[in-house]
């Protein structure tokens, strides 16, 4: 197989959610305890070298064969949460939605039909038995999704410029929030939107997403990671980029009925991710 651990898979942004072990059943529980105290424990990266890995093959592996025991762990609190990574669940998830993102020629080119058809009778089958399976990752290319803004302040942004050589780590940004604060920003923005704008696709995103945070534990933790869009920013602007400040401050003029301020925060936004979008275009 060809070496891919050097590799580092790019524009890619993730929403993470690290439930408690608590909220676990008891059989899966005992395995998340066991694997949080290991001391090998695979990184971000690893999981995207191994997602790599299974596009290398003609076919490609459009989704594993088996489902990933592993997941990212932290500590809230002196209390341990997992984030278990189901691969083959989110897998299934986003072969669905490439037919959104790429005309068929090329998507035919990317994955044959016969491989998705074969994916998609087994994610069909997989949740008759499964019903009510969730993931705890959302994934997001060439992009920071303005409802995932929502769930977050400015004061828990952290930012980690990396360092400089070959060998140097790439820069973090992140943002990490109580579940309970999430829920609770969410339900705030849903109201002051619906009292100022029609329903559209702000709206309905973030909808979605307060539902998707409903599924998990009260205490859990919630993580808005920039990953591999680092990269995608222009240099010198990771580290002024501040959107969830922007969101925010658009969010909370439109509560004040204050269109003026709300749409300079918004053109603030607009402005920070047109190159990112311009990069994907040329690519």
């Amino acid at each position: 197989m060809p070496k891919v651990s050097s590799v580092i898979v790019p524009y890619a942004a993730y929403l993470r959610v690290y439930e408690p072990l608590a909220a676990f059943p008891d059989d899966e529980r005992a395995h998340w305890t066991r694997y949080a105290r290991r001391p090998d424990r695979p990184s971000y990266q690893d999981e995207l070298r191994r997602s790599l890995a299974d596009l290398l093959p003609t076919p490609p592996v459009a989704v594993p064969v088996h489902e990933s025991a592993d997941a990212f762990v932290t500590e809230v609190d002196g209390v341990v949460c997992v984030c278990p990574w189901r691969t083959r669940l989110r897998g299934w998830q986003a072969l669905g939605e490439l037919a959104e993102d790429f005309p068929e020629p090329v998507l035919d080119a990317l994955i044959p039909p016969v491989v998705r058809r074969q994916s998609a009778q087994d994610y069909e089958r997989w949740l008759e038995r499964n019903p009510d399976a969730r993931p705890w990752i959302r994934t997001a290319t060439w992009q920071v999704p303005i409802n995932w803004f929502v769930l977050v302040s400015d004061a828990e942004r952290e930012y980690d410029e990396g360092g400089d050589g070959e060998a140097a780590a790439a820069p973090v940004l992140r943002y990490r929030t109580p579940m309970v604060q999430a829920r609770r920003r969410v339900a705030r923005a849903l109201r002051a939107l619906r009292e100022a704008v029609d329903e559209g696709p702000l709206i309905d995103g973030l909808v979605d997403v307060g539902r998707w945070l409903e599924e998990f534990h009260p205490r859990s933790l919630v993580e808005l990671d920039y990953g591999g869009l680092v990269h995608a920013l222009p240099a010198g602007e990771l580290e002024a980029d501040h959107s969830a400040a922007d969101v925010a401050e658009g969010i909370e003029a439109l509560r004040h009925g204050d269109g003026v301020a709300a749409g300079a925060a918004y053109g603030r936004l607009v402005e920070r991710w047109r190159a990112v979008r311009d990069r994907r275009s040329a690519n």
